[in-house]
């Protein structure tokens, strides 16, 4: 493969160019031929991808377009040192994960709290629990609160009694901004 110093004019050129494509990597620039894509059929997964970007894509727009939440994002993406479209395309990319469920503390009393740790690479913007027996039967659900802005940490208070002996099945559902959602679930017998 043969290495040229392009002059600083083109060194800039990003996308396509007649039937050249300019790629960045690193420092440096890769040209390449555009590909020729005619005759050939997509796969449902290339599909489903294509689809899924246009949804991020959509996400993105719709956050440039919401002064408030755009500043959010710009906060974030000047601390990391990223424009704020691909950081909201990122964030849509990248549902929230439930990290830990600290069920130490649950004795089925009312009050008794269950601690959750949800992590996002942007934001965890809720938590929902819901306690059931188990046959599936609803005991009880709510949101979680966070314990401080982005610690990541939230608590659930119980609201409802459950006798000694039953066993509780709790499942916690974190979300981010674009919709995200995260799974966990827990099983603790009293």
């Amino acid at each position: 493969m043969a290495k040229v110093r392009l002059n600083p004019i083109l060194e800039r050129i990003r996308g396509s160019v007649g039937d050249l494509v300019f790629k960045r990597y690193g420092d440096g620039v890769v040209v390449a031929r555009k590909p020729d894509m005619e005759g050939r059929e997509q796969t449902p997964a290339q599909l489903a991808q294509r689809e899924r970007f246009r949804q991020a894509a959509l996400f993105g727009k719709m956050v440039m377009a919401d002064p408030d939440t755009k500043l959010v994002y710009d906060e974030v993406a000047q601390q990391r040192g990223k424009p704020v479209f691909s950081l909201t395309i990122a964030d849509f990319y990248n549902a929230p994960n439930v990290d830990e469920i600290d069920v130490s503390a649950y004795t089925g009393q009312v009050g008794d709290p269950i601690v959750i740790r949800a992590s996002d690479d942007f934001d965890v913007v809720g938590v929902a629990v819901t306690l059931t027996d188990t046959e599936g039967n609803l005991i009880e659900e709510g949101d979680a609160t966070e314990s401080a802005p982005g610690s990541g940490s939230f608590t659930y208070a119980a609201t409802a009694a459950v006798a000694s002996g039953t066993t509780v099945r709790i499942a916690v559902s974190a979300t981010d901004r674009p919709g995200g959602e995260g799974q966990g679930e827990q099983e603790v017998t009293l």
